[in-house]
């Protein structure tokens, strides 16, 4: 729905008192009415006939619930009151904000307004349709250099004048890579379009008329004059302009000065930032789908920061808690074939082989990849080629062949002739937390998720009414 920033002025009193009867309140969070069209529009969007794991009404209300106890969390901890998520948010609202602000009147007023001043730029000189046969002289040309320059344009001169066929010369010997495949023609232009020597020597000329050579800052132009003409009357440019506009992004620059007229008009009162809010707030009146995007996004940025700081990043930099939480979970990532904790490696000579098995032997194995850079790789000469990591059977040749003892062809790797393993077979299971990081992270988070889901359950009172629930999608 698209509604103009005046549209929303008159209509912004009335809708309130419309929408709160028609649009009965579904759950309240912590006091907060959550109405039946927010969860609507959550649930419509999160459960289209694409998503996998579609939700029913029912089901997805723990998960809105959640989503929303979250947000109290963020808003209790003031977050929403932080430059970077105001700004962020700022920035993202006003992308949806701002688009409104224009409607077909203001981008006809805008096209009529570069009509009359293009108009006016051009006056009564018109546009001009010249072609030209160029030779470039540098600024930094010697004197022999722009002799050479002089000779040649007079001689081309002196050819145009014996009857030689411009476009011709134009395709041949000119210098301007865009116009000489046209045989010299240049587009349409108009007054302080071009370089001043060129073009006070092409306004000088009638249609069919040639000019003796012209020395400009870029170099030598011999002017043939194809057409002349007035600016066309604005409804044949319309379509052009149009066109302009969109390509320009000129939109956006309407946007920017009916903002800045209601600051001066509001003599101190409003800022830029101000008139945005003001605009925000009133077009989520009239547009439900408008403001639960926006809702949608300032929720979701505090979600993010709050999940990240009690949660994901919590999780992802304590070590010790992790290491803790893999002992007492330490059966579930036991793997029921074996994996090989160690490396693949190929070296220039056969001294490296055991040279890189001593480099790594006493270290532990997050310190290696480290170790073996430093040692072997730390110049402009790279002594080894090294794949590390935990290995089940089909994820290296090599390790295939050498651990598994598979009948396997392993890919010579040029100007590394020599192949080596070196590592440990785990039979069961990991012996470290960092062996499976990724997946104890991530258990983990989910431990520390519901943990905290369940503190703010208890923390903060959630009432649903049932008979609502029961009514969405289906009024």
């Amino acid at each position: 729905m698209k509604v103009t920033f005046l549209s929303l002025l008159l209509m912004g009193a009335t809708s309130v008192i419309a929408q709160t009867a028609s649009d009965p309140v579904l759950m309240t969070i912590n006091g907060i009415s959550v109405p039946r069209s927010e969860f609507e529009y959550s649930y419509n969007k999160n459960n289209t006939d694409g998503v996998i794991d579609r939700k029913s009404v029912d089901e997805y209300v723990d998960l809105f619930v959640n989503y929303k106890l979250k947000v109290a969390a963020a808003l209790e901890a003031r977050m929403d009151t932080l430059y970077a998520f105001k700004k962020e948010f700022a920035q993202y609202r006003d992308q949806q904000v701002r688009p409104t602000m224009v409607n077909d009147d203001d981008v006809e007023a805008e096209a009529h307004r570069i009509y009359e001043n293009t108009k006016l730029q051009i006056g009564d000189r018109g546009l001009i349709r010249p072609a030209h046969i160029f030779l470039y002289v540098g600024q930094q040309a010697t004197a022999e250099e722009q002799q050479k320059a002089k000779e040649r344009i007079d001689s081309i001169y002196k050819e145009l004048k014996g009857g030689a066929d411009f476009e011709q010369l134009a395709r041949t010997l000119s210098q301007d890579p865009s116009t000489a495949p046209k045989g010299g023609l240049l587009p349409w232009v108009g007054p302080n379009q071009t370089l001043k020597e060129f073009e006070d020597a092409a306004y000088a000329l009638q249609n069919g008329e040639m000019s003796a050579p012209v020395l400009s800052p870029a170099g030598y132009h011999i002017i043939l004059m194809k057409d002349r003409k007035q600016l066309e009357p604005y409804d044949s440019l319309r379509a052009n302009i149009m066109r302009y506009i969109e390509q320009r992004n000129v939109r956006d620059q309407i946007v920017s000065r009916k903002i800045d007229a209601m600051v001066k008009a509001s003599e101190g009162k409003l800022t830029k930032e101000k008139v945005l809010e003001q605009c925000a707030d009133s077009l989520s009146k009239v547009d439900s789908e408008m403001k639960y995007l926006i809702q949608e996004y300032h929720d979701g940025l505090l979600l993010y920061e709050i999940s990240n700081k009690l949660v994901w990043d919590k999780a992802a930099k304590d070590e010790e808690a992790l290491a803790n939480y893999f002992k007492k979970n330490k059966k579930k990532y036991n793997w029921s074939e074996p994996r090989y904790k160690g490396m693949a490696y190929h070296v220039k000579t056969q001294e490296d082989v055991q040279a890189v098995k001593d480099c790594v032997k006493n270290l532990k194995f997050d310190q290696w990849a480290d170790a073996l850079r430093k040692t072997f790789n730390n110049d402009s000469i790279i002594r080894i080629r090294v794949e590390k990591g935990l290995f089940k059977q089909g994820d290296n040749a090599l390790i295939d062949r050498e651990v598994f003892k598979k009948d396997t062809t392993v890919q010579a790797l040029k100007d590394y002739p020599i192949d080596a393993v070196y590592g440990k077979i785990l039979k069961k299971g990991p012996e470290d937390y960092t062996d499976v990081k990724g997946a104890v992270t991530a258990d983990y988070q989910d431990e520390l998720e519901k943990i905290w889901v369940a503190e703010l359950r208890r923390k903060y009172p959630v009432v649903i009414f049932k008979e609502v629930l029961q009514t969405v999608n289906k009024h």
